[in-house]
């Protein structure tokens, strides 16, 4: 792999700066650290563009040469470096299909030298998306369930050309050290199967493949949301994004008691979009409703597999993820 030399602010701001025709680019400080310091996320000023405003995220990662003797090391590695390549495919190939819906920051500047990344992306602050969420109320949490089912209706049965063929960043095939971890023997066994389940759906489209609460933008009255970090988006059918968002913002009482109607809203929303946007007839519609709140428990389970193995301390405490889990595992049997 190549190897490319880091840069420094000087010569970053100096890429970023030709790349969009501004006068002169002045880099803030660092927002946040990339997951696994790979890199870093900044705001940038652009003077002399019509986009006074964006966040770079520099992807600058370790050289795959330190990770040479730990293979479960070398494996998240490349897993990560391939999230990237996904995620530049994402916004150079699919972006521009997203309308105000599922709407997702525009790609400013994407560039891939070896293993380097650089984005620069629309600043969603200034464009109505000012808002993060720690913790979010039941319109807020409506308003994520209608960007992911009009995502969902955008892009059902498109095939994930450059993006993971199965997206989520839990998938079976890419965390085999995770389940090696899982002390369940009826899990480990069941693995596959819950996999091939839900890969073998009829109704396929794309998934955001990390739709936490954390990844979504609000604007100020909380009524409409954007969607950041496309790292694992990939293949699959939309209650994995709606299994795993939900339990990234209800706690297990909540999700035995709330969810049934969270479920219902998602396939009301889903229906408007399918049938205005893509005339999808009534009985397709009905079939892929069927399967996909059949497949629920299934989507559920498949990321409760992964936190067995990943952290087993949380997953100790997610009661509706264990029970989401039993129903599959009678299913099996």
């Amino acid at each position: 792999m190549t190897v490319v030399p880091a840069l420094t602010d000087v010569q970053l701001a100096e890429r970023i700066r030709k790349a969009t025709s501004a006068t002169h680019v002045e880099l803030g400080e660092p927002i946040q650290s990339l997951w696994g310091g790979y890199g870093e996320l900044r705001r940038a000023q652009l003077v002399g563009t019509t986009t006074e405003s964006a966040i770079v995220k520099f992807v600058t990662p370790p050289r795959e040469r330190q990770f040479a003797r730990d293979p479960a090391e070398l494996r998240s590695h490349r897993r990560k470096l391939r999230s990237y390549e996904v995620e530049l495919s994402f916004y150079q190939r699919f972006a521009k299909d997203c309308d105000a819906a599922c709407r997702v920051p525009a790609l400013l500047v994407g560039e891939a030298r070896g293993d380097h990344f650089l984005f620069v992306l629309e600043d969603l602050g200034p464009a109505g998306f000012p808002a993060r969420k720690a913790r979010c109320t039941p319109p807020e949490i409506g308003a994520c369930l209608n960007w992911l089912a009009a995502f969902h209706a955008r892009f059902l049965g498109v095939a994930p050309a450059g993006l993971w063929k199965v997206g989520t960043y839990w998938h079976l095939a890419t965390r085999p050290d995770e389940l090696s971890r899982v002390k369940i023997e009826s899990v480990r066994r069941a693995a596959s199967s819950i996999d091939h389940r839900l890969n073998s759906a009829r109704f396929q489209s794309l998934v955001h493949g990390d739709a936490k609460l954390e990844n979504f933008c609000f604007s100020t009255s909380g009524q409409a949301v954007a969607a950041v970090d496309f790292q694992y988006v990939g293949g699959g059918v939309g209650v994995k994004d709606v299994a795993y968002f939900l339990s990234s913002c209800l706690s297990a009482a909540e999700c035995q008691s709330q969810i049934p109607g969270y479920l219902q809203f998602y396939f009301a929303s889903l229906r408007a979009d399918l049938s205005t946007k893509r005339n999808l007839p009534a009985s397709e519609f009905d079939a892929l409703e069927l399967e996909w709140r059949a497949l629920f428990s299934w989507a559920w389970s498949d990321f409760y597999r992964f936190l067995l193995g990943w952290a087993p301390a949380y997953s100790a405490t997610d009661a509706y993820g264990e029970s989401q889990l039993e129903l599959v595992l009678d299913a099996l049997r």
